[in-house]
């Protein structure tokens, strides 16, 4: 069952970001009107609960790009970055009591501000809890700069452990959420610049011999610019998925190879990079790619006003399932195109279910 509500956001310019915590009820959102709010969500029926904003302040002097959460672990703990060239750590600190027994209140405390960049700091994300309390951002200056908290109980102490020079202005920012088991630990960095026949996205993989990040490779078929990239969660696979939003949709594998391994000659730097699907349903510009929490399906949001969800079977064929337009509703055009994807499950192998109500029987007890 799906189900939509809308939320007046109070804010008085455009929303650049909305970012939900790591259990889904509570949400943070920023603007160029240079502010961030906390909502919460109230409620335990989906039909009947909604969205109630419990903190709003100045954040930055600039627009507010990007805001991100912190694994509760660490606490209740946010990060914004900013056209301002700054990026800033809040935490949410509990106040005492009311008086007569009353609830206690809260409210979020700068506990730093990271001003090494010397342009608009474009994203910022938090590593993978194993990896600590890490912090990663990146920028127009071109690089990408990565804190880390030494000590997570005191949150105004953050040093600059490593600077990755990109030579170029910088968009957007994914860690990859795989536990380093198997796998080294990976980001992924891309630019929105215009420059033709350039690669937009960069994998960078941290070397524990030389205890530095290393590039393993850039992806030569995406040479459009870049506005959101977002790695999958890894659950058995051999292989990350990356989704990429530029003027279209692209998912891509990226299978880590030994050195003993031979690609005819597509292997670069011990990935094998392969482009597994190319979605251009939003027929525009796509802004922003999230994963669901399996890394099973992907969403896509796109300059037609509509969120589609997508999914790929076990061949690797890759289909819309799902449209919710920008009023909340579902679109009905792509039910019966749904349909017909579920009719070709003995070609594509593709399932897709949907399930209409019919009726009602009533005097059953």
């Amino acid at each position: 069952m799906f189900v939509a509500r809308g939320v007046t956001s109070g804010h008085k310019d455009l929303i650049h970001d909305v970012a939900f915590d790591f259990y889904g009820t509570r949400m943070a959102t920023c603007s160029s009107d240079q502010t961030v709010r906390i909502w919460e969500l109230h409620g335990e029926a989906s039909t009947t609960a909604n969205w109630s904003c419990t903190a709003s302040w100045k954040a930055h002097s600039g627009s507010v790009w990007k805001v991100t959460w912190s694994n509760p672990e660490f606490g209740q703990v946010i990060a914004t970055c900013s056209f301002d060239r700054s990026a800033a750590v809040w935490q949410e600190v509990v106040g005492k009591a009311n008086v007569g027994g009353g609830a206690s209140t809260t409210h979020w405390v700068r506990r730093t501000t990271l001003v090494d960049s010397r342009a608009s700091v474009t994203d910022i994300k938090f590593a993978p809890h194993h990896l600590g309390l890490v912090l990663a951002t990146c920028s127009g200056d071109g690089f990408v700069r990565i804190y880390e908290a030494p000590d997570i109980m005191n949150l105004t102490q953050w040093s600059l452990q490593y600077e990755i020079k990109v030579k170029m202005p910088l968009s957007c920012i994914s860690w990859n959420p795989t536990y380093p088991r198997q796998f080294a630990p990976m980001i992924a960095v891309a630019s929105d610049d215009s420059t033709q026949d350039v690669p937009k996205v960069m994998i960078y993989e941290y070397d524990e011999n030389l205890r530095r990040w290393v590039h393993s490779e850039s992806l030569k078929n995406i040479c459009d610019p870049v506005n959101d990239i977002s790695f999958a969660a890894n659950l058995g696979r051999s292989y990350h998925l990356l989704g990429v939003a530029g003027k279209d949709l692209k998912v891509v594998s990226l299978e880590p190879q030994s050195d003993e391994e031979e690609d005819q000659g597509q292997r670069a730097h011990g990935i094998k990079v392969k482009t597994i699907a190319e979605c251009c349903d939003h027929n525009s510009t796509v802004w922003r790619v999230a994963w669901n929490v399996t890394g099973t399906i992907l969403a896509s949001s796109g300059d037609d006003g509509c969120v589609r969800l997508w999914k790929g079977n076990y061949m690797g064929n890759w289909r819309c399932v799902t449209v919710l337009r920008s009023d909340g509703t579902l679109a009905t055009d792509k039910l019966a195109s749904a349909a017909a994807v579920s009719e070709s499950i003995p070609d594509g192998g593709f399932l897709d279910q949907q399930f209409m109500k019919l009726g009602a029987i009533a005097g059953l007890k």
